[in-house]
């Protein structure tokens, strides 16, 4: 069991981890959260495929959605670079591998049981959005009832509202200094937030690009 109480804030510089091995070599494991230690866990992690590594065919049982931090993944439908975003939902499969070694944020069976969508979104290609305040754009990935996922990229010295997260929310520092009264969440950082905690982001001089799931965990015990 790691950081299964999500009544309570988990703030992890993911880069100051210790990677552990996986069934397949050449493939690592950086654990953020996970319910057991097995296989078949529910879990969030950063998963470094070495140069020619692969995984076995696997399910996908309720579901895998993950971003390509780095490099290129792939598998045999084919190639997604860095800032890809994928959603392969339950009972799909695949045989994943990299030629040229990646990094990638990973979730694992965290799926509602409804949603069925597949979905494949190169971020590099997609348009940005206005956000609610002037220096925010946002990049809108999926939404099924109470979840919402998406990029934002805050421009430098830009600060939000102060807002309560109904429904929590999960970060993933992509580039740049996130901020908040309570602290300061450089690259790589992984940060989960509680159903109905509050907080008023900000940036400073080099801005911020985050990964961001909300509403989530509104089930979560």
């Amino acid at each position: 069991m790691l950081n299964q109480n999500f009544h309570e804030k988990v703030v992890l510089k993911s880069s100051q981890l210790t990677p552990v091995s996986s069934p397949c070599d050449g493939v690592e494991r950086t654990l953020l959260e996970r319910n057991e230690n097995s296989e078949y866990a529910i879990s969030t992690t950063i998963v470094e495929f070495k140069p020619n590594s692969f995984f076995n065919e696997h399910v996908h049982d309720s579901g895998e959605e993950l971003l390509v931090l780095e490099g290129t993944f792939s598998d045999e439908f084919g190639d997604y670079p860095a800032g890809t975003y994928i959603r392969n939902p339950h009972n799909t499969k695949h045989s994943p591998f990299s030629k040229n070694g990646c990094r990638l944020l990973v979730k694992l069976r965290q799926f509602d049981p409804m949603d069925n969508k597949q979905v494949i979104i190169n971020t590099n290609n997609e348009p940005w959005l206005p956000g609610l305040v002037q220096g925010l754009k946002v990049m809108p990935l999926h939404n099924y009832e109470y979840e919402s996922t998406a990029l934002v990229k805050w421009d430098s010295n830009t600060e939000f509202s102060f807002h309560q997260h109904h429904g929590g929310e999960e970060i993933f520092v992509l580039k740049g200094t996130f901020y908040d009264e309570f602290g300061k969440y450089p690259e790589q950082t992984w940060i989960r937030s509680p159903h109905m905690s509050k907080h008023k982001p900000f940036t400073l001089s080099d801005g911020a690009l985050i990964f961001v799931k909300t509403g989530h965990l509104l089930n979560k015990k």
